[in-house]
């Protein structure tokens, strides 16, 4: 069983991490509060320890902290979820659907691709007791995702007729396209899409849940506690038990980890990250392909001069891609080619590496009648890099005769205000690892207010053909083909992919093998 919850713990992590990463690590090794883990071993080979009590810390919302991940938008809102709930699948390159099922044991897709059929997993149980069954999938997914807040789950029913889904049995459920659709599996199987008991309206400590752990504490902007669910559908998990916190400073989260206080810590700026490469006691485990997020900058072409292509091309040429990947990430990062999505398998790798090319961008401005063209961009500390690549950006575009400034809200507040955000004329921004086709779905067709005034049907048109298509050559050929409109004439420069970094105690394993590796998962993770 996990130890007692200590809400004091809780609020005291924050203050005490901080103060142990700046005292250096002689001191932290002399007086940690941890179990000694200098001996311990991790990677391959390493059989998985039963038992103990994961800690693991997460930026988190504050007091606006929700049980109801279908609207709460903190990464500690679903990483939380994800261990309270059972997932319909996780994106998996390596297997033959693209997709490794969880509550699910499979989707069937019909040939004219107007019907997607889910096949409930038998034998899944709700905490209660209660066997998990199509109505509770339905109900998820047409009564809470489709009411969802956030864009990533309204990206279900902007796919799928779900006021036309039906239950067949307890173990089918049908779902209707809106559209024909060939890629429907990546979006259900997320890892966001999370089950519920049907008729489900209140979120609450004790409701009846199917995944690995039982929430048996939550406390809003402080932290959660759980205890392993022993009949958890296809494995139990290794731990006892798991802790979720709730720090937001990176330096505080690492502090934690160094002094021993926590095991786990999600998604460092890469300043913080540097200081942990010669402690022996942790070890860094960024996310890999295809999480990584994509860092940009959105010009809005409602705006003047951004309706104007040339201005648009000399942007995207202005910025120093390479110096940014190793300025803000010291080369921990991936230099961007102004497409998100880069890693997954519809992302367009055939487009030619846009160059740094000041003096063409230079060139342009001035056929354009934009040289000298005063500008402000506006970003905030969203998530870590995002402040200095836009410090960096102004620094190339005043190299190019912009008289360029940047503008930092507050963190939280970038997005607060999505209308007045919609408006700005530049905006940083970052966009999570979702696939390409449904990442310009989500964000960018149809006008979207996020698109930042791009609006073009010919190009919808070609991704919703991509996307109807089940030859997977000739879906690759047209998604392509849209993604090269987009990286010619588009309004997003977007010059780096980084990963999470994070940061685990040594011996710790088995985060990685639960997927989705920028909303960690513990239910195959093991203390050393």
């Amino acid at each position: 069983m996990p130890r007692q919850f200590d809400r004091r713990a809780f609020l005291r992590g924050g203050a005490a991490g901080a103060a142990a990463l700046a005292v250096g690590p002689g001191l932290l090794a002399a007086c940690s509060t941890g179990e000694p883990r200098a001996d311990s071993k991790s990677g391959a080979g390493v059989s998985p320890r039963s038992g103990g009590t994961l800690r693991a810390a997460f930026v988190g919302g504050g007091a606006s902290e929700s049980l109801d991940f279908f609207n709460g938008p903190s990464v500690l809102d679903l990483v939380r979820a994800r261990a309270w709930h059972g997932t319909l699948g996780n994106l998996d390159p390596s297997r033959a659907d693209g997709v490794r099922y969880g509550v699910l044991k499979g989707i069937d897709i019909s040939d004219d691709l107007s019907t997607y059929t889910l096949h409930v997993r038998p034998g899944v149980r709700f905490t209660d007791g209660s066997e998990l069954t199509s109505a509770d999938i339905l109900h998820s997914l047409s009564a809470l995702a489709a009411r969802s807040t956030l864009p990533v789950y309204r990206l279900a029913a902007a796919n799928f007729d779900l006021a036309r889904a039906k239950a067949d049995g307890d173990l089918k459920v049908v779902l209707p396209t809106l559209r024909p659709i060939a890629d429907g599996r990546m979006i259900l199987c997320q890892g966001n899409f999370l089950v519920v008991k049907d008729g489900t309206k209140v979120f609450r400590k004790g409701m009846p849940s199917c995944g690995p752990f039982r929430l048996t504490e939550f406390a809003a902007g402080q932290g959660s506690a759980f205890e392993r669910y022993d009949d958890h559908y296809g494995h139990v998990p290794h731990l006892d038990g798991l802790e979720l916190r709730s720090i937001a400073d990176s330096t505080a989260r690492a502090g934690a980890l160094t002094s021993g206080e926590i095991d786990f810590a999600h998604d460092l700026s890469p300043v913080t990250a540097r200081t942990l490469d010669d402690n022996g006691r942790v070890e860094l485990v960024p996310t890999t392909s295809p999480y990584l997020v994509g860092l940009s900058f959105q010009m809005n072409m409602r705006a003047k001069p951004f309706d104007d292509p040339r201005v648009r091309e000399a942007f995207k040429l202005a910025v120093d891609r390479q110096a940014m990947v190793k300025t803000v990430f010291y080369g921990n990062a991936q230099v961007g080619n102004d497409l998100p999505s880069i890693g997954f398998p519809d992302y367009a790798e055939g487009l030619p590496q846009r160059a740094h090319d000041p003096e063409r961008a230079r060139a342009l401005l001035k056929k354009a009648d934009a040289h000298g063209m005063k500008v402000t961009l506006t970003t905030g500390p969203e998530t870590p890099g995002m402040v200095e690549m836009a410090t960096l950006f102004v620094e190339d575009l005043k190299e190019v005769g912009v008289r360029a400034a940047v503008r930092e809200l507050p963190a939280g507040q970038l997005y607060a205000d999505f209308p007045a955000y919609a408006s700005l004329p530049l905006t940083g921004s970052y966009q999570m690892p979702i696939p390409a086709l449904s990442t310009y779905q989500m964000t960018t067709a149809g006008g979207s207010p996020s698109a930042f005034g791009w609006n073009e049907p010919t190009t919808d048109a070609l991704v919703a053909k991509a996307r109807a298509e089940s030859d997977s050559r000739e879906a690759k050929r047209l998604g392509t083909k849209a993604q090269r409109t987009r990286w010619e004439n588009g309004n997003q420069v977007l010059p780096v992919f980084k990963p999470n970094l994070n940061a685990q105690a040594k011996g710790i394993t088995g985060i990685r093998d639960d997927l989705f590796e920028q909303f960690p998962g513990f239910s195959q993770a093991s203390l050393a």
